[in-house]
């Protein structure tokens, strides 16, 4: 389920969603505007960050991660990220802060002594989705944030009374923002249902929504993304056949495991191969750097 894209729609639509999540958010709140940046020497992607209004300089910026799948380089990557933007942009900002978003507690790194003290200070809030509080007594906005972290037959039934409520609490500009959002996580959660299962079971018609076309063209590029994929893993075969001879399922498996962007760049860097060595070499520094 493509989580980071929905949470990435819901801060979007929703700065100020941010900050309610926190015990003391900013007096400015509804200011702040959300944006992903780029950190380049080395090259990181930060994909959350709130923005201070530009008539605050010096402000506080505020970093965010949604971390759905566990990670025990999270706080290594996040604290590395963070503080190179920072002492890149140290003029802009007078502080920072940053929000951790975890579906539960397990989902966290194991090893955090290294950042105990950040870990614990005002400056680091860890928030766990899952100790919220009842969905249906929740803000809305949270309450589909929520949504992305209960089981499939406890979705079907939540996501429809998630809808009925937008309709009653919400003006019809800001409720079609919240039936795109619920119909995004419903789509991904039941892949496997055809497009009238799913309208009857949340029902409305999906097709009538920007998210409908949105997902539509997000399958087209992926499959052709894949047939990309395809192609270039099988020509890299052949090719490595020739110059370090037959691969071990590990190093076999591990090259399918490879982006499109790795796999183009293992075609360059093959031509210099002349044996096994430079290949698994090659393998363990891609590994180390992604």
């Amino acid at each position: 389920m493509r989580r980071d894209s929905i949470f990435y729609k819901l801060f979007q639509t929703y700065p100020g969603l941010l900050f309610e999540l926190l015990t003391n958010p900013p007096e400015n709140a509804s200011d702040y505007r959300f944006d992903s940046v780029a950190v380049k020497e080395p090259r990181f992607e930060i994909d959350g960050v709130f923005l201070p209004p530009e008539k605050e300089s010096p402000g506080v910026v505020y970093f965010c991660e949604v971390q759905f799948q566990k990670d025990e380089r999270l706080y290594e990557r996040v604290f590395a990220e963070l503080f190179l933007y920072f002492y890149r942009n140290r003029d802009r900002f007078s502080n920072w802060k940053v929000v951790i978003i975890y579906p539960n507690r397990n989902t966290e790194q194991n090893d955090t002594i290294p950042y105990y003290t950040l870990l614990n200070s005002e400056q680091v809030n860890r928030i766990y989705l899952d100790e919220l509080g009842n969905i249906r007594e929740l803000p809305l906005e949270i309450a589909v944030m929520l949504l992305t972290t209960i089981d499939d037959k406890q979705a079907s039934q939540e996501a429809k009374y998630l809808l009925q409520k937008s309709q009653q609490e919400l003006p019809q500009e800001l409720n079609q923002g919240i039936i795109e959002l619920i119909t995004t996580i419903v789509m991904y959660k039941f892949e496997q249902l055809s497009q009238k299962e799913v309208e009857e079971m949340l029902g409305i018609t999906i097709k009538e929504t920007q998210v409908y076309r949105e997902i539509k063209q997000e399958g087209r590029e992926e499959g052709r993304e894949e047939g990309k994929k395809a192609e270039a893993r099988s020509l890299i075969f052949r090719l490595l056949g020739k110059r370090v001879g037959e691969l071990s399922p590990a190093v076999h498996q591990s090259i399918e495991n490879l982006s499109l962007e790795q796999l183009e760049n293992l075609g360059e860097a093959l031509l210099d191969f002349s044996s096994m060595t430079n290949l698994e070499n090659w393998l363990e520094e891609n590994n180390r750097e992604n």
